[in-house]
This record gives structure tokens, C-alpha cells and sequence, in this order.
């Protein structure tokens, strides 16, 4: 129901008109296009390794000497064909994590630490791609100037990728991979907290239209597409035309979009599946409640020209920062499969991918039930195959599958597996013949597949347990709540809507209550009660609307934006002014990512307070009617005209009310919730203080004062009867 409310609020309510913002361009002529050709090995097999949000800190000098303990050698072990660092190169961050802004110091380590993990994997330089990430931009005013240290230190401007959009394809005798950088960050780096969505603007997704078309005139070889950049789509704001990355992603039919960001703070299972769909629903512009979005039509088109399904996959990995974690991204005949690596408890031996059957959880909805259901797959090409990168000889290898129907796991097949990539080979393939017939199920996670791999001293590594299903039926991915908020909610779209829909409850709130008291007298007297105890405190009634339309009409706050330009710019619910652009009109940039103040200033402090106001005065109308019934004395408005006739609506009450009301118990627990809210905002305004450098009186008076002398004010006026 409350996001009905949303909905419902957008549609009956205009987004406000603000002057039309300047689109800063970041683009640059100079985006890059490379090849690299692989040779060797197992034939019509790439694999890829991601890294993300290293966070590389000053404070905590432990993140980057496991990375440079780890990464290198494990690199080494597996060999990719590319390494992709997906943003969040350092941390940016003070001790306290309250100041944001660029620290040199934290880019000559990662510069430093960087070349020492490229020397020791024995991967030339042009493999790697590094990506910023919102922390890497924090307080930025200008790109290319003093404080911009990934425009200096990064990889990608060492090797003269200076453009947002970077492209590379690995190519081997069989097909071509294509795999697009995108860089989304804000052309101005706002200091955090208001600096957590990617932006991108109409020419770079122009750009980014490009790179993904290089190759759509090939018809000799197949070509897969695989994007990487930094933010979730969740978390990536629409461009001035409307139109947003999974737009162009779609035209594509891009197979997967890889990406960081979110850490694992909202949970293991950031992924989600997108598909075009002809049903034009409006809820799916503002959120989608599962993460795979299933496919409900049928294959019906089996001819050799049918058009590409318009569908891919999101996968959000793991952090470095905390988790220690990677991941190994595989393209085996065009198939996707993925193994993300905990190194939490240091580097691993042995390291297995399965790449097929496919995990039925991740598979592509459309495609994999097409393939299976017009054959255009060669049944011969239906074995079971798994990578496996060691620091040992691998002796044994084996391939097991589990039925779950019988309510455990019941082994149904045991098969030795051999090691298929031949005598010059990048890594080791090994492949188990089957009979893929016999494990056709309507379910597709009834059977389960786990690889183990044995090395030459005894040492045993397992895979993960995983669901397939050869009949290409996708298995269910579930999200918690907060996973669903994480990743199943288009913030961007959603951040007028709550706004109007907030303003709509809390003028209700203020507002009804006030007309029915002015123009109705019949009603039932607690409620009358009630009312009168709110108009008896008109001040207070009166500052909130004012404080209200404030927020609406005027900044919030001034602050040090950026980093060290001297000049301050304010903030109200549509952005962050930093200066005006050419035709003099001013400019907001920050939304939605101011949500994380203005969204907690709004529903923990400003509505709370209305609440806890409503609910004292309330009390003080009962207590009040509680002392006059026990003292035998009356008050002509405690007697009530209904259309039965003339009644005392007074009631003494049983002996449980009368020791609450007696003690005044309501009002402590509203006086608790009242200090709560207190420590709520004080923590909000240090918070802001610290990260913009601002003064509490100077800055924000009205923001940083109002809700608490208010919320005083009712505390002082409601006490005495």
C-alpha cells in the first residue's frame, strides 16, 4: 500500500520546475579502442577477473598490502585475459569517516602497489582497467586540475584512456567479446554524503551506444557483449532526456553488466535480471519486486533470423575493502558463468569454475529456453565443463550431481572428468561426456552440480553447489527486504514521489484536523478534545507549516561542497548549487543522492516531531479529562451533542487507565521517543558539519534549530494541565 501511495502521489502531483540543467561534459574524443588476441587453449574459452571498491586508505594501510600479498599471485595462477577494476580505487575518507575529499597520499599507494601486482602477475599492463568510483571523485571541482589524482595515478591515464566510455575486445579463433568501460561519475565531484549515484549524461550514453555497435556488422563470427562500470543501475540516475543505461543496454542485448558499488552490506545477492517487455508498466519505471524478472511469453520463432532477445544480467559483486573478494568471469562457447573468491582467509590453492550446465539461477530467461527448445545447440557440445586454476598439479577431477526431489541430496552421478585444453594451453579445461537426457526436469533446481578437484598433494577443493537445469528453465533468486531496496529500487525515479508523498501525509495531518475543528461540531469528544488540545498550542501548529513551506521555498544548508576552491554552495531538496551556468539560471546537480539527508531529516526527525506533538497534546486532553472526572468537576465543552441526545462522554475509566493516566506513563515514553529524536538530528547535523566544514548557526540555523525548539516547545507547553 505505501508504495501505491507513491505512485498514486506522482501521478495527482507535479515534479517541481526547476531551471533546465546544463549537461557538463565529461566526454572525451580520445575513448579507446583495443584488441587483444588470444591464442592457445581451451578453445572458445575466456575468462575475465573482477575487482572492486578496494579503498585503498591511510588509515587502514592493511587493505592494500593483502592486495599486494594476494593479487599478484593469484593473477598469476589464473592467467586472465583481462583484469577489470570496477571503482573505488581508495577510500577518500578522514579517520572518523565524516570528511570526504581526495588524499594523495591514498592514490601513491595504490599507484605504487598496482605496479608491484602487475610485475608479479606476469600480465602486461594493458590488461588492466581501472574504473573511478564515487570515491575517487569526492570534492573534485574540476577534471584534470589539482585535486583530480585518478587523472594522474589511475592505470587507464598512464596508457592514454582518458575518455568515459573505454572499449576492448578479446578475440580468439571462435568469437569476439566485447567488453565496455563506463564511467558515470559526476562531472563535479560533490563531497559525500551527497555523492553516491552515477550520472550519466545523453552523450555518454550516445558514446556508449557506440562502442556497443563496433562490431554489428560482423556476421563471420558471433560476438558477446559485456559492459563494466561502477554503480548499480539501481543506483544510477536517468540522463536529461530521460532515457538510462538499461535502455542502451537492452538495444544490445548485452549478456551482463558487472558491477560494484554496494559492497556486501546489503547482502550476497545483488543480482538482477532485465528483459524488454511490451507490457509498459508503470511500476516497473519505479521498482521490481523480484530479481529475476521472469519471461512470461513462449518461443514460438525458431527460424535462423530471428531477432536477438533484449534481456541481460546485473551482477553487483563483492568488496575488497572488507570482504577481500574476487571474482572470475567466464565466457565458454557464449555462455556466462561466474565464481566470486573469498580471501578473507588468504590466498587459495586451487580455484574451480564450473561453466556449464549453467547455474540455473543466472542463465539468460529468453535465451536459454529458446536454445533449448529450438535445439540450436549441438547436443554433442552438452558436457559437463569446469575451469580449474592451481598453483599445483591437478591430479583428479571429478563431477558430481545431487537430485534434491527426495528431500536431501541423493547422489546420481559420479564422473571423472578430463583436462580438455590441450598441449599449449592459458589454463585447464576439463570436460565429463553425460547423458544430458536423463536430467531433463519440468523443475530446473532439482538437480544440483559440484566440482571437486584434487591436487597433486592430496589437497581437495570443492565448488560451490549449484542448480542447473538443461531444459533452460531458470531457477527462483530471492531478495531480502533490504536486498530489494538495494537493488530492486529505481531511487532516481522514486525520489520526487516520496518527497510529495511526505508533504502529502504531513499536511493532512496538520491541515485536516484544524478544518474539521472549524467546521464541524458534532463529533465524538475525544476527538474534539483531542483537537482543541492542538489548537490550544497555535504556535507550535503554525511554525511547523512554516517550517514546512521553508524547506520547500528555501536552501537547506551552506557548505564546502568541494575541495578547497573557496567558494560554498547550498543545498535545498532539488540539489546542490554550486555555481550558475551560462545563461545565468541556477543549476542543481546531487539528486537524487541528496536523499540521504533530505530523506532522514524527513521521515526521522520532521515527521516524528509532528507526531510526538499530535501525541502530547493528545495526552494532555486526556489527563486533563482524567482530573476532572475524579475531582466531580465539569467543563461544558466535556459534554457532547450527538444525534441520540445530550450525554456526558466523560468516563472515569477502569483501574488499569486510571494508574497510567494518573502516572502520566504516555508521556514518558512520548518524552523517550522526544530524546531519541533529539540524538537523531544532533548526529545528523554533526555529520554535515564535518563533512561540508560548516557552522550550525551560520550555515544551517533553520535546518539545524527549528524541529528541535519546536519539538521543545510542545514538550514545555503540554506539561502543565
Amino acid at each position: 500500500m505505501g508504495m501505491v501511495l507513491l505512485i498514486l502521489s506522482f501521478c495527482f502531483l507535479c515534479t517541481p520546475s526547476f531551471a533546465a540543467i546544463e549537461e557538463i561534459s565529461r566526454s572525451n574524443p580520445q575513448n579507446q579502442r583495443e584488441m587483444i588476441e588470444v591464442n592457445g587453449g581451451p578453445e572458445d574459452v575466456v575468462w575475465v577477473v573482477q575487482l572492486s571498491d578496494l579503498h585503498f586508505s591511510v588509515h587502514h594501510p592493511e587493505r592494500a598490502r593483502h592486495f599486494k600479498d594476494i593479487v599478484g599471485p593469484s593473477l598469476s595462477m589464473i592467467n586472465p585475459s583481462l583484469v577489470l577494476i570496477t571503482g573505488d580505487l581508495t577510500d577518500g575518507k578522514s579517520k572518523d569517516s565524516l570528511t570526504m575529499k581526495e588524499y594523495e597520499a591514498e592514490w601513491m599507494v595504490y599507484k605504487k602497489v598496482m605496479e608491484d601486482v602487475i610485475k608479479r602477475s606476469g600480465l602486461n599492463k594493458n590488461l588492466f582497467y581501472d574504473l573511478r568510483g564515487n570515491h575517487d571523485n569526492f570534492g573534485v571541482p574540476k577534471l584534470d586540475g589539482l585535486f583530480d589524482f585518478y587523472s594522474r595515478y589511475s592505470i587507464n591515464t598512464q596508457l592514454g584512456r582518458s575518455g568515459q566510455v573505454n572499449s576492448v575486445t578479446v578475440e580468439n579463433a571462435v568469437r569476439k567479446i566485447l567488453f565496455v568501460g563506463v564511467d558515470s561519475t559526476m562531472s563535479v565531484g560533490l563531497r559525500g554524503p551527497t555523492n553516491l549515484f552515477g550520472h550519466p549524461t545523453d552523450q555518454l550514453l550516445t558514446e556508449i551506444d557506440s562502442e556497443l555497435s563496433q562490431w554489428s556488422s560482423e556476421s563471420t563470427r558471433p560476438i558477446t557483449k559485456i559492459s563494466f562500470g561502477h554503480y548499480p543501475l539501481s543506483f544510477s540516475a536517468a540522463a536529461n532526456s530521460g532515457k538510462t543505461l538499461k535502455d542502451i543496454f537492452l538495444n544490445h542485448s548485452l549478456s551482463a553488466y558487472i558491477c560494484g558499488h554496494l559492497h556486501t552490506a546489503f547482502g550476497k545477492n545483488l543480482k538482477r535480471h532485465h528483459h524488454l517487455t511490451d507490457k509498459h508498466l508503470t511500476s516497473q519505471k519505479f521498482f521490481q519486486l523480484n530479481a529475476h524478472q521472469r519471461f512470461s511469453g513462449s518461443i514460438e520463432n525458431c527460424s535462423n533470423g530471428r531477432p536477438a532477445f533484449k534481456e541481460f544480467w546485473e551482477w553487483e559483486m563483492g568488496d575488497w575493502k572488507k570482504n577481500r573478494v574476487m571474482r572470475i568471469l567466464a565466457v565458454d562457447r557464449g555462455f556466462l558463468s561466474f565464481v566470486d573468491i573469498d580471501f578473507k582467509l588468504g590466498a587459495k590453492k586451487t580455484i574451480v569454475l564450473p561453466t556449464f550446465p549453467l547455474d540455473s539461477r543466472f542463465m539468460l530467461t529468453m535465451s536459454s529456453s529458446d536454445q533449448y527448445k529450438c535445439q540450436s545447440i549441438d547436443p554433442s557440445s552438452y558436457a559437463i565443463r569446469a575451469l580449474v586454476f592451481s598453483v599445483s598439479p591437478i591430479v583428479s577431477v571429478v563431477a558430481r550431481i545431487y537430485d534434491l526431489r527426495p528431500g536431501n541430496l541423493l547422489l546420481v552421478l559420479d564422473s571423472s572428468m578430463r583436462n580438455h585444453a590441450g598441449s599449449f594451453s592459458r589454463g585447464d579445461l576439463y570436460v565429463a561426456l553425460w547423458n544430458y537426457t536423463a536430467f531433463e526436469d519440468p523443475s530446473p533446481d532439482r538437480f544440483w552440480l559440484q566440482i571437486e578437484a584434487t591436487d597433486i598433494g592430496g589437497r581437495s577443493t570443492l565448488s560451490e553447489l549449484r542448480p542447473f537445469s538443461v531444459n533452460g528453465l531458470s531457477a527462483k533468486l530471492s531478495w531480502t527486504w533490504i536486498e530489494f531496496l538495494a537493488m530492486g529500487c529505481q531511487w532516481s525515479a522514486l525520489y520526487y514521489p516520496i518527497i510529495w508523498s511526505f508533504y502529502l501525509a504531513t499536511f493532512s495531518i496538520l491541515i485536516i484536523p484544524k478544518f474539521i475543528l472549524t467546521s464541524t461540531r458534532k463529533h465524538c469528544c475525544n476527538y474534539k478534545n483531542f483537537i482543541a488540545e492542538f489548537k490550544g498550542v497555535p504556535l507550535l501548529w503554525l511554525g511547523m507549516l512554516i517550517y514546512l513551506f521553508y524547506l520547500l521555498l528555501f536552501p537547506w544548508l551552506w557548505g564546502q561542497v568541494v575541495t578547497d576552491d573557496g567558494e560554498m554552495g547550498f543545498m535545498t531538496y532539488k540539489g546542490w548549487v554550486v555555481k550558475l551556468n551560462k545563461i545565468g539560471k541556477l543549476e542543481f546537480i546531487g539528486v537524487p543522492d541528496i536523499m540521504v539527508v533530505v530523506f532522514p531529516h524527513l521521515f526521522f526527525v520532521v515527521l516524528p516531531s509532528i507526531l510526538v506533538t499530535l501525541a502530547l497534546a493528545a495526552e494532555r486532553g486526556m489527563y486533563r479529562e482524567h482530573l476532572l472526572c475524579f475531582s466531580g468537576k465539569k467543563e461544558d465543552d466535556h459534554v457532547v451533542e450527538n444525534t441520540t441526545g445530550s450525554q456526558s462522554c466523560d468516563s472515569c475509566g477502569n483501574a488499569k487507565s486510571k494508574l497510567c493516566l494518573g502516572k502520566r506513563w504516555v508521556r514518558n515514553i512520548l518524552l523517550l521517543i522526544s530524546l531519541a529524536i533529539f540524538w537523531a538530528h544532533f548526529e545528523s547535523c554533526r555529520v554535515l558539519v564535518k563533512a561540508y566544514e560548516m557552522n550550525p548557526l551560520l550555515h544551517f540555523p533553520v535546518y539545524s534549530l527549528s524541529m528541535p525548539l519546536l519539538l521543545a516547545s510542545a514538550i514545555y507547553r503540554t506539561w502543565r494541565v
